[in-house]
């Protein structure tokens, strides 16, 4: 089989979407390396070059011409031409959109669908990013031969807001990054601590600081619990965070919450490995992938109802409502004062993270490539 990927992010991209591409990408290489690739990406990225392994026949494909100086039209516009040259028989965006004018007779057409968060809350968008997200995530699930969900959360969103039949929609659950399944000597954890000037017991929250992450609740549920434990949270600010800011000042606590500076990838696993809880209390995501992070590390994680967080934490994490901060606390004091039922969350999360790793999540996604070559 010939397959062909929208790899602009995979290239490119630091966060969500890029990990998701080279997960993909370098997954399929590994465990179906007798397929052919050509992965399409307008620019490349020395950080990430090498992402991919050296074991199935890959080519990377750069626009020439004038598609190198409007390298975003040849992406959406461009690869009309560019796929049948390249043999392409199933083309995958792996980041909620497809070029236009292909050819759906000549190749077949997957998209990851991630969220649709957009329209759950279009008060957190501008109005010309919500008309362009929505062209563009509307067009490509009518144009795709099957779409992936990256949860039922999102499976479900898909019907709601376009109309899409169940049959059309398939769930592949992704991993997280793999050094995050590495746990790290205790010098190299030793280095960070002192690096970041950690104490020896922290709560840990990740995750951008706005308004739908609900950063704030976490704030209250914690001073609720009266724990003598720290909050360290690492997250790009918004003006959200000014409102953090307020009630950390109005509460005086600023001697026991810290907001860490950028924190390279490389250094993010020793965090998670030195935190004694991780919270999550966003209201709603597509996925929730700091929650799979978390396990993997080997820390207890409470986290959200509703939304797809049950799916990313599985019966290994404690589920409190967004709103209910003494809940929340009452979450918090119980974990913190039981070794026992720390030891016991870690064990089902180590257990239920296996469920996203390649090996299973994989050839899922192969499975429905053959199948729209069959339709």
């Amino acid at each position: 089989m010939k397959i062909g990927y929208d790899a602009k992010r995979a290239f490119t991209n630091t966060s969500g979407l890029g990990n998701y591409s080279r997960f993909v990408i370098s997954g399929m290489m590994v465990h179906f390396s007798k397929d052919e690739y050509s992965l399409f990406t307008p620019r490349k990225n020395d950080l990430f070059k090498n992402f991919f392994p050296p074991v199935a026949k890959t080519q990377v494909v750069l626009p020439n011409g004038l598609g190198k100086r409007f390298s975003s039209i040849w992406r959406t516009f461009g690869l009309r031409a560019a796929l049948p040259k390249h043999g392409v028989q199933v083309y995958h965006g792996l980041s909620n959109e497809l070029p236009y004018g292909l050819d759906r007779q000549k190749t077949k057409l997957v998209v990851t669908i991630h969220d649709l968060i957009f329209l759950r809350f279009p008060e957190l968008y501008p109005t010309i990013d919500r008309y362009i997200y929505r062209k563009k995530f509307k067009d490509a699930c009518d144009a795709a031969h099957q779409i992936i969900a990256i949860s039922e959360q999102t499976a479900q969103d898909l019907e709601e807001f376009f109309g899409v039949t169940r049959e059309k929609v398939q769930v592949v659950y992704q991993d997280c990054d793999p050094v995050f399944q590495q746990f790290l000597e205790k010098e190299a954890l030793n280095a960070i601590q002192e690096k970041y000037q950690l104490p020896a017991q922290f709560i840990l929250c990740v995750g951008t600081l706005e308004r739908r992450k609900n950063q704030l609740h976490l704030l209250k549920g914690w001073l609720a619990a009266g724990t003598p434990v720290p909050l360290v949270f690492i997250g790009r600010k918004t003006e959200y965070h000014k409102e953090m800011l307020a009630f950390i000042q109005q509460h005086d606590l600023e001697q026991k919450v810290l907001f860490l500076p950028y924190i390279p990838f490389e250094e993010l696993p020793a965090i998670y490995q030195l935190a004694t809880l991780f919270v999550y209390p966003s209201i709603f995501e597509g996925f929730g992938i700091p929650i799979v992070e978390a396990l993997n590390s080997g820390v207890p994680v409470i986290t959200s109802t509703g939304s797809c967080f049950s799916e990313a934490g599985g019966s290994a994490a404690r589920y409190v409502s967004p709103t209910d901060a003494e809940a929340l606390a009452q979450a918090i004091q119980e974990i913190l004062s039981s070794s026992e039922l720390q030891k016991q969350m870690v064990k089902l999360g180590l257990e239920h993270v296996q469920t996203f790793r390649p090996e299973v999540t994989i050839p899922q996604l192969h499975q429905v490539y053959e199948r729209v070559l069959e339709q």
